[in-house]
């Protein structure tokens, strides 16, 4: 059993990617991938971890693609560098995300909220911003009851704080993550919001573009469609992959390891990406 797609709190997680790691370990994982929002800063502590664990590591990154329809994030899997400039490039969204963070910041004070921006610096604990540690702040100062409601009240897409962050074109974030020896993946493919012919004509396109892969098994897909991705990848000839989108506790609908309807993630999806070796005995 493995995992493809995790968060820790070097982004939006609520474990440190030690914890991460060991909670991988504790739950039978052969291995599992880090794949942050628009960082690379947790890679290094999970790759010491997963050499201490004795459990397979697949750095990677979790990128924001320019799109209008819906959300189109891209998974950078097997990274094979992610110092200096790779690292540099591979984090450039961090700027985006910043501005979006402003901008949402600037919506909520002139609706009367006294938030600023360390007060979401000190809940993240890094400058890796995002929209859960502004719903954190709106549960903790009594603004609504839950994170879900933060969400589906204020900050959501469609919501009165909502604010959408730049991205890259397709090209561009795929050169950016080949670029660092990865694989480009659609992550939750879902959130595209398109029809399925759409869908097909248009993973023929970014294929040309550089799409590798695509997450055809996520623990939001119902396991019906689930499968109608893997046929769509394997027609066009990309890879599939599968993933939790793990963030940590205390949610309980999604669980490291499991995909859809808490399926199983089997070790075949590991195969075209390899585990992390950094060379040392």
């Amino acid at each position: 059993m493995i995992d493809l797609h995790a968060h820790s709190t070097a982004s939006d997680g609520t474990l440190t990617p030690t914890e991460l790691i060991t909670l991988a370990k504790a739950e039978g994982l052969f291995a599992v991938a880090l794949t942050d929002h628009d960082t690379v800063a947790g890679l290094d502590e999970a790759v010491e971890a997963a050499r201490a664990q004795g459990i397979g590591f697949v750095p990677g990154i979790e990128l924001e693609v320019d799109w209008d329809s819906g959300v189109f994030h891209l998974l950078g899997l097997g990274l094979e560098e992610w110092h200096g400039e790779s690292g540099e490039q591979l984090e450039q969204l961090l700027v985006f995300r910043k501005e979006r963070n402003l901008s949402m910041i600037e919506k909520l004070r002139a609706a009367g909220f006294e938030i600023t921006y360390d007060d979401l610096t000190a809940i993240s604990g890094h400058d890796t911003v995002g929209r859960p540690h502004f719903a954190q702040w709106l549960v903790r100062n009594t603004h609504v009851s839950s994170m879900q409601e933060a969400f589906d009240t204020m900050i959501g897409n469609g919501q009165p704080f909502y604010e959408r962050k730049r991205g890259l074109s397709v090209g561009k974030t795929c050169d950016i993550v080949h670029a660092a020896g990865g694989l480009a993946v659609v992550a939750h493919p879902q959130t595209l919001r398109m029809s399925w012919d759409d869908l097909a004509r248009s993973f023929k396109r970014w294929k040309g573009e550089g799409i590798d892969g695509i997450e055809a098994y996520h623990a939001n897909l119902t396991p019906n469609d689930a499968h109608r991705f893997a046929a769509l990848a394997a027609d066009i000839g990309l890879i599939t992959t599968a993933g939790s989108d793990f963030h940590g506790l205390p949610r309980t609908d999604r669980r490291l390891g499991r995909s859809c309807n808490g399926m199983e993630i089997e070790d075949s999806f590991l195969e075209p990406i390899g585990v992390y070796d950094d060379g040392r005995d």
